[in-house]
C-alpha cells in the first residue's frame, strides 16, 4: 500500500506545516557559502586559496554522495516511517553540530594560530553539514513524493516548501549582521526542531499505510532508463544553470554596468527574492488554470523578456534595474513552484511512487548542486575570453559582461523552454 493524501487532509495548512523544515535547510545554506570564507579569513587568517579548495572538495564530494542518499532514503521509506524520522533528527542534529563547529572551532586552534589544523578541521564539519543537509533534504523531498496527488496539490506541496525557503535565505542573509553568528546558531536549531516537529505533525492525517520495498530500490541508474525523466532532467539543468549565471554575475554586473552603491547590492538580492516569494501564490492560481508545464513555460518567458530589458540599462539605471530583480523574482516564483511537482508527478507516472522515488531524487538533488557549479565554470571563462576583469568600465569590458549577463542566460532559458515545449507542453504528457 502506498501512503495516500486526500485533498481536503492536504490543504495549505498541512503543506506549510510539512514544508516548514525548508526554512533551515535553505537558511543553512547562505551562511556555509557567503559568510564562512570571510569569517576565516578575517577572524582567523586563513588563506582564501585554501579555504576556496576545501569548500570546492566538500562540495564535490556531497554531490557525488546523492544518489546514494537517495537510495538510503527509499530504504528507509520501505521500513517504518519511526526509522524515517529517526534518521531524520539524527541528520538535523548532525547539521546543527557542523554548523556550530564550524564558526566556533577550538579554541587551542585559533589561538595558537594552527592554519593546517583549522583547514582540516573546517574540512571535517563541512562534510558533515553538506552530508547532514543532503540527507534531510532528500528525506524531506521524497515523503513529499510519496502523497502523490494531483497537479495543484503536488504543486501545493513544492510551493510552501520553497516559500519558507525563500524566507530562510532572506533570513540567513539579515541575522548574522543583526544578532552576530551567536543569535544565527540558535535560530538554525530552533527552526531545525520545529520543522522536523511540525512535519512529523502533519502526516498524521494523511499516512494510512507503509510503504512496500522493491528490488528497483537498489539501482542508482534506474531513472536513467527512462526518456521522460532524461528529458525533464535536461530541462532543468538548461534552465537552472541560465538562472545561476545571472546569480554568479550580479555584483559585477551592479558594480561596473549600473554602476550603483556597493551598499544597494544586498536590496537588489532582497527585492529579487521577495518577488520570487510573493509571486508563489499566483503561480499557483497559474497551475491551477494552464497546468504545471504551461505555467512553467510562461515562467521562462518572462525571464528572457526581462533580462533582455535589462541589456538596456546603464550607468545609474537603479530604479530599472530594482524593476527587473522584481520581475526576474517573479520568474523565479515559477522555477520554484513547478519542477520539483513535474518530478513527482513523473515518479508517480512511471509507477515508482513508494518504490523508488528516493532514487529519482538524489539524481535531481545532485543536478541541483551542479547548477552553480556548471555556470561559473561557463560564464566566469567566457568573462575572460572576451575581455572583462572586475573593475573595467571600457566599452568592451562592458560589452562583454553584458553578453555574460544577459545573451548567455536568455540563450539558455530559450533552449530550455524549447525542450520544455517539445517534450512536455505539445505532447502535454510526461511519460
Amino acid at each position: 500500500m502506498t501512503p495516500q493524501a486526500s485533498p481536503a487532509a492536504f490543504g495549505h495548512a498541512n503543506s506549510a506545516a510539512a514544508g516548514l523544515l525548508g526554512l533551515p535547510l535553505a537558511f543553512v545554506a547562505l551562511p556555509l557559502y557567503v559568510h564562512l570564507p570571510h569569517w576565516y579569513a578575517t577572524h582567523y587568517g586563513v588563506p582564501l586559496a585554501a579555504l576556496g579548495a576545501v569548500l570546492l572538495l566538500s562540495r564535490l564530494t556531497d554531490a557525488l554522495v546523492d544518489p546514494f542518499m537517495g537510495r538510503l532514503s527509499d530504504r528507509l521509506y520501505a521500513r517504518a516511517m519511526p526509522a524515517v524520522f529517526g534518521a531524520a533528527a539524527l541528520a538535523a542534529l548532525c547539521l546543527a553540530l557542523g554548523f556550530i563547529g564550524l564558526f566556533f572551532p577550538p579554541t587551542r586552534w585559533t589561538t595558537q594560530g594552527s592554519q593546517t589544523h583549522l583547514l582540516l578541521w573546517v574540512a571535517a564539519m563541512l562534510t558533515l553539514s553538506h552530508l547532514a543537509y543532503s540527507a534531510l533534504g532528500i528525506l524531506h523531498q521524497s515523503w513529499a513524493a510519496l502523497l502523490g496527488g494531483d497537479a495543484l496539490q503536488r504543486s501545493r506541496v513544492v510551493t510552501w516548501r520553497e516559500g519558507w525557503g525563500l524566507l530562510g535565505v532572506l533570513s540567513a542573509g539579515a541575522l548574522p549582521a543583526l544578532v552576530g553568528m551567536e543569535g544565527t546558531v540558535w535560530v538554525l536549531a530552533v527552526t531545525l526542531a520545529l520543522g522536523l516537529w511540525a512535519w512529523s505533525r502533519s502526516i498524521r492525517p494523511v499516512m494510512h499505510a507503509q510503504a512496500e520495498a522493491s528490488e528497483s530500490t537498489g539501482s542508482l541508474t534506474l531513472p536513467w532508463r527512462f526518456a521522460a525523466f532524461r528529458r525533464l532532467m535536461g530541462v532543468f539543468l538548461l534552465n537552472g544553470i541560465a538562472s545561476a549565471v545571472p546569480a554568479t554575475l550580479v555584483l559585477f554586473f551592479v558594480q561596473d554596468q549600473i554602476q550603483a552603491p556597493a551598499s544597494m547590492a544586498p536590496w537588489f538580492l532582497s527585492l529579487y527574492f521577495a518577488g520570487g516569494a510573493l509571486s508563489l501564490p499566483l503561480w499557483l492560481a497559474g497551475i491551477r488554470r494552464i497546468g504545471l508545464a504551461r505555467a512553467w513555460l510562461v515562467g521562462m518567458g518572462l525571464s528572457v523578456l526581462t533580462f533582455a530589458g535589462v541589456s538596456l540599462l546603464g550607468a545609474g539605471d537603479t530604479a530599472g534595474f530594482a524593476w527587473a530583480c522584481v520581475l526576474s523574482g517573479l520568474a523565479l516564483g515559477a522555477d520554484l513552484a513547478v519542477p520539483g511537482a513535474l518530478l513527482t508527478g513523473l515518479i508517480d507516472a512511471l509507477g515508482f511512487r513508494a518504490r523508488a522515488q528516493g532514487a529519482f531524487l538524489g539524481w535531481w538533488s545532485l543536478a541541483t548542486k551542479l547548477n552553480l557549479a556548471l555556470a561559473a565554470g561557463t560564464a566566469l571563462p567566457l568573462l575572460g575570453l572576451w575581455g572583462y576583469a572586475p573593475g573595467s568600465q571600457t566599452p568592451a569590458a562592458l560589452q562583454a559582461l553584458t553578453w555574460a549577463y544577459v545573451l548567455l542566460p536568455c540563450a539558455l532559458k530559450l533552449c530550455a523552454a524549447l525542450g520544455l515545449y517539445v517534450f512536455f507542453v505539445r505532447p502535454r504528457s510526461l511519460v
